[in-house]
């Protein structure tokens, strides 16, 4: 007589070990594929100042999403602003965008009120893109009664009214001090946004692309772009005083038998650059080139680069590249060599959808 207690046992345990074995046989487990869809692009209505025209049309250019909307820049009799937003019914519920130039304190005001304007007019978000934050040289205060201008703005743009999706974003490129962004207050997100990009892929371009050097006009901007190009040689320079001049020195680095491309964040007289590339091709460098994300060039500053009679010679520079952050300074020096525009307007483009 079979005993139904140990068949039944038996059959048990037999059916508990293959139930562990397909429990952890891959063919047997279910996969759930979640599909990760990408977030649709926003459509974003961009406002402009009358000198940031010709880059707002590229930034529209660049993207399909991105719409252009005007302003009326008029002004009373006694010169004080009477602007004029229009069709400000039409965009309620709209990611608007304003692209700022403060060139100079003479605009900067009828700018400001724009900017503090769209805001409330019950935008879905806004987004202010001032590639060129002016007052970031002036950032420091070396003894009692300076001003730190670059602070005073920053506390200004940090007070932008928030509207109907929350903070307003604040899109910079190349800061001139790491530390300016901190100067901002929580009422906004600062953006900070870089040109380097640019520059790389235009090098990458070039027919000695194997043969370049990185050279820093001196420790600050080393810090600020070391990390972007660090997989170029790079070369620091320094002032060093001897008497009562400040000579540039090559502080590391060998230039020698290469494309050197001195790299900063921004240009003013270029007296600094001038020198660099005197000692470079003092120690060897074929061919010196520069860069710089914000050509300023107070009072036509530029014009002591640009080639003789359209010649590049040995003291020369070979390239001068520049953005247009600086929109008065990219018509001046249209079709002048060594210049040549690296356009922001597809990093612009990219940044609004952030």
């Amino acid at each position: 007589m079979v005993d139904v207690c140990c068949v039944t046992t038996r059959l048990s345990n037999r059916f508990a070990r293959r139930s562990a074995t397909t429990a952890i046989t891959p063919r047997h487990h279910i996969v759930v594929a979640l599909k990760m869809e990408k977030p649709k692009k926003k459509q974003v209505l961009l406002f402009y100042c009358l000198e940031a025209e010709d880059l707002a049309r590229k930034i529209a250019a660049h993207s399909d999403h991105v719409q252009l909307q005007s302003i009326n820049w008029r002004s009373f009799d006694d010169g004080f602003p009477n602007l004029f937003i229009n069709n400000a019914q039409d965009i309620r519920g709209q990611h608007v965008s304003f692209l700022a130039s403060f060139s100079s304190p003479a605009v900067i005001f009828e700018q400001l009120s724009v900017i503090f304007a769209l805001p409330r007019l019950f935008v879905a978000s806004f987004t202010l893109v001032l590639p060129f934050f002016p007052t970031g040289s002036f950032e420091r205060m070396e003894e009692e009664g300076d001003v730190a201008t670059a602070f005073t703005m920053a506390r200004i743009l940090s007070n932008i009214p928030i509207s109907r999706g929350g903070p307003t974003s604040v899109v910079v490129y190349d800061i001139h001090a790491l530390q300016e962004r901190f100067y901002f207050g929580d009422n906004v997100m600062p953006c900070f946004e870089t040109g380097i990009s640019l520059l790389k892929q235009r090098l990458r371009q070039l027919p000695d692309a194997d043969n370049i050097v990185i050279a820093f006009p001196d420790d600050g901007a080393w810090k600020r772009f070391h990390k972007q190009l660090d997989h170029f040689p790079m070369v620091v320079c320094a002032k060093v005083r001897e008497g009562d001049k400040r000579i540039v020195r090559v502080k590391e680095g060998n230039p020698s038998g290469c494309h050197v491309v001195i790299v900063d964040d921004l240009v003013q007289s270029g007296g600094t650059l001038i020198e660099c590339q005197k000692v470079l091709t003092v120690q060897g460098a074929t061919k010196v080139s520069a860069y710089v994300t914000h050509a300023v060039f107070p009072k036509n500053a530029w014009e002591k680069f640009v080639h003789k009679n359209g010649e590049n010679t040995n003291e020369a520079f070979s390239y001068f590249w520049i953005t247009d952050s600086c929109s008065a300074t990219v018509k001046s020096i249209k079709n002048k060599a060594p210049f040549e525009v690296l356009s922001l307007a597809g990093s612009i483009a990219d940044a609004l959808q952030i």
